[in-house]
């Protein structure tokens, strides 16, 4: 079995996208842009996805840019914690 560069063998998901959402304790709500191609039209599409992230320290807020990394299940909706602040919200 090969070992990748974070020492395990299937890396984490990371992500990056916007703070809709702080009104949970310790939650922020996440949205997440993906471009895609349409598969017969081939027109770039966006598709916003929202995840609910672990902020142990309520740091972030409304309008800031994050990077989320995947991690183990903390909730029924929580499989995401929050790693760095990009771009704070003006």
């Amino acid at each position: 079995m090969s070992e990748t560069i974070e020492g395990r063998a299937n890396a984490r998901k990371v992500r990056e996208g916007l703070v809709v959402s702080t009104k949970g304790d310790k939650t922020a709500v996440v949205a997440v842009v993906d471009r895609v191609q349409h598969r017969r039209y081939q027109k770039t599409l966006q598709r916003t996805r929202k995840f609910h992230a672990h902020d142990e320290t309520n740091a972030v807020r409304e309008g800031d840019r994050v990077r989320i990394a995947e991690t183990r299940p903390l909730s029924r909706l929580k499989h995401w914690r929050v790693i760095e602040v990009l771009e704070r919200a003006r």
